[in-house]
């Protein structure tokens, strides 16, 4: 049986791993650690050029809910920045999309805090929900959505990630990965033209097919209810020819390296992607460990390279100290951890 728990990571890959987490920490809540581990990356040799990459990780949450942040830094060689601006559309994870209990309230604080905001106000999507863009000092590009899915209240207006918008060459062949695979299967608009929210990104006066898409069907699994719903949207630029957001670059180099979901019964999955034309191109095989956490991860390519990765986990530190950990082998796959549970993991929120 294959479950979908949800969204457990967007990997962003950084030049400075701490200077990254701490301004995320500040301004959008991620303040729990997961896991933090210097180590090589042995597995992923066909998305590093085929070399073991030296590499330093932190993977942080916020505990309202949505997933985390695995930060990511190269610490063997100069971690790359692009040779070219990026623009809309583009091959790849263009945007990451963070959950907000009231957009309009942190469009106003971000203002006040002097971050850089991409538009003068909040905009609207075609079916006129309330969003914006901030971009982080490394040029990544967050938007801000709505949402009501909420697992713990705190004092922070935003959450986890929530989803993302990814450059794609044909929106029809990728459909195949995000709603076949993935499990996005509710259309929620399918829209064509030029669009006004988008006109103050780089590269979004051009025209664009756009569809954005969510899953009709409730996560299930132990860390669903903190995960939550998520949404895709897939992005087809149609008057330009686009380039790979990683052109000449690797996995790890600053910028949305993956999208990691949280999912049990990978032997299931790995028939699923091979049956529909997508094999792992990374396969840990057995558990992996990394000191504080371990599982089971693989990776897949959408049809123009866009990595998503899956872990199935097996344990998770809470108080690594005294070596206490979550062992979620054996339980029942579709059945949600106890709330108290995953609230322990506030144990290990990181102050600045």
């Amino acid at each position: 049986m294959k479950v979908i728990s949800g969204i457990q990571q967007m990997g962003v890959g950084a030049t400075n791993v701490h200077e990254a987490w701490k301004w995320y920490r500040q301004n959008f809540g991620m303040d729990i650690r997961v896991f933090e581990e210097a180590a090589i990356a042995q597995l992923m040799l066909p998305h590093t050029e085929g070399k073991p990459r030296e590499r330093h990780a932190v993977l942080t949450i916020n505990m309202q809910g949505g997933g985390g942040f695995e930060v990511w830094q190269h610490t063997g060689k100069t971690p790359e920045l692009p040779k070219f601006e990026i623009k809309l559309g583009d091959l790849g994870i263009f945007i990451t999309k963070l959950k907000c209990k009231d957009v309009h309230a942190a469009f106003a604080q971000y203002k006040l805090k002097g971050l850089n905001l991409l538009s003068q106000s909040v905009l609207t999507d075609p079916k006129g929900n309330p969003h914006f863009f901030v971009k982080d000092p490394y040029n990544n590009i967050f938007q801000i959505v709505s949402s009501d899915a909420w697992f713990k209240k705190e004092n922070c207006l935003t959450g986890g990630v929530y989803g993302c918008i990814i450059g794609v060459s044909n929106i029809d062949k990728s459909l195949k990965v995000y709603s076949d695979i993935l499990g996005y299967d509710q259309v929620v608009y399918d829209s064509n033209g030029n669009f006004n929210d988008f006109e103050n990104l780089a590269g979004g006066k051009n025209e664009f097919r756009r569809i954005l898409l969510r899953h009709s069907q409730p996560r299930k699994g132990g860390f669903s209810r903190l995960l939550g719903p998520s949404e895709i949207e897939l992005v087809q630029v149609k008057d330009r020819t686009p380039e790979s957001i990683f052109k000449d670059r690797i996995w790890g180099d600053p910028g949305f390296i993956h999208l990691c979901f949280d999912i049990i019964g990978m032997k299931d999955l790995r028939t699923e992607c091979v049956s529909k034309g997508f094999p792992f191109t990374v396969d840990s095989s057995e558990s992996f460990d990394m000191g504080e956490a371990a599982g089971h991860f693989s990776y897949i390519a959408d049809p123009d390279g866009v990595l998503i990765e899956f872990v199935e986990t097996h344990k998770v530190p809470v108080l690594k100290k005294i070596g206490w950990y979550f062992n979620l082998k054996g339980r029942n796959p579709e059945k949600p951890l106890s709330d108290w549970m995953v609230k322990t993991l506030a144990f290990n929120r990181v102050k600045d």
